[in-house]
């Protein structure tokens, strides 16, 4: 019998100004955004209203507010898809992931690995110009940002956190979005994103073109935590989630960074290599926790790196080539 494997199209689009390449990758998206948004919940609660996620952007991320009304008037204005794109209290989103802070001679690089289901995934390494800052960043429910880094040379990307704990907040994609249209180093980031409700506890991995770095540890029931820390897997500190530590192996994949950072000699494309090895790379994709794609962010040459097991393709703002990659995925023998 002919195993099936899962695939995710990737697409590399340039559009300064929200557009029609942007508005059709949306349209594409939104019967699956929506179904997602809008399905019941296990606990009864409901999404909020237009008023409450408006109000929510205005307060907590103002930069936001002008580019989520761009976007909304975009699409038509409708109510449903105007909730939605304000990433306030979305239902919950557990992605794997893991991420380092790499220096070698005068270069720092993030590191990362994205690990989700495919057909959860966007697939869209969007350069962009929202708020006339330059930024190219992997999209996540076409607002929000997974990773990315901005003209400035910030850097930031996210990995789940490890706990169940949901509360109220924004999906910490937006987050991500904030930082990159807004700010130009880690201590101008920190200052935005210390103080925003977040729905779900994740951490965010900053570098800048100054050489700083920071990650922060978010959570919905706590204040934010600001440390030094050049690794991030899924867990913060302690295991909060035993069951999901097991199965993700958020603690060996955690050992495994570090004893690349303390052993590495390379530059950063060269660890983004041991990055596509387990326990760092994983393939459970039928069960969300596969790892989709490694980048790699190098702010003082302004590229971004994608690499899989049999391609690596690099963009940069010099030179951001619109394009297509097929990502294909091996999954386990065991899996159905």
């Amino acid at each position: 019998m002919t195993r099936h494997h899962p695939e995710l199209d990737f697409r590399f689009v340039h559009e300064a100004e929200p557009g029609p390449e942007w508005l059709s990758i949306f349209r594409e998206f939104w019967p699956s955004f929506r179904r997602w948004c809008y399905a019941p919940s296990h606990d009864g609660s409901s999404r909020p209203d237009y008023a409450a996620c408006v109000r929510a952007l205005r307060e907590h991320l103002p930069s936001m507010a002008p580019v989520h009304e761009t976007l909304c008037e975009l699409v038509g204005g409708g109510d449903e898809e105007a909730r939605f794109l304000s990433l306030w209290r979305p239902p919950s989103s557990i992605r794997g992931c893991a991420q380092a802070v790499w220096r070698w001679g005068d270069d720092i690089a993030l590191v990362r690995n994205y690990d989700f289901a495919p057909r959860r995934c966007d697939g869209v390494v969007l350069r962009s110009a929202w708020s006339e800052t330059d930024v190219i960043a992997v999209t996540d429910c076409s607002i929000g940002a997974l990773d990315g880094m901005n003209e400035h040379g910030l850097a930031a990307s996210l990995a789940f956190g490890g706990d169940k704990a949901v509360g109220e907040g924004f999906g910490t994609t937006m987050l991500v979005r904030a930082a990159l249209e807004s700010c130009a180093t880690v201590p101008e980031a920190i200052a935005l994103l210390r103080n925003v409700p977040v729905h779900m506890a994740y951490s965010v991995t900053l570098i800048d073109r100054q050489g700083e770095h920071a990650t922060l540890l978010l959570s919905p029931d706590t204040p934010a935590q600001v440390t030094t820390d050049p690794a991030a897997t899924n867990h913060q500190g302690g295991i909060a989630w035993p069951e999901y530590a097991e199965f993700s192996r958020t603690i060996e994949r955690r050992r495994r960074i570090d004893d690349l950072l303390a052993t590495h000699t390379g530059d950063a494309t060269a660890l983004a290599q041991r990055f596509l090895e387990p326990p760092l790379y994983r393939n459970e994709y039928a069960r969300g926790s596969g790892t989709l794609y490694t980048a790699v962010y190098t702010p003082t040459r302004g590229t971004l790196d994608l690499i899989w097991p049999d391609a690596h393709i690099r963009v940069c703002f010099d030179d951001f080539q619109a394009g297509t990659h097929v990502a294909r995925y091996q999954q386990p023998q065991h899996s159905p």
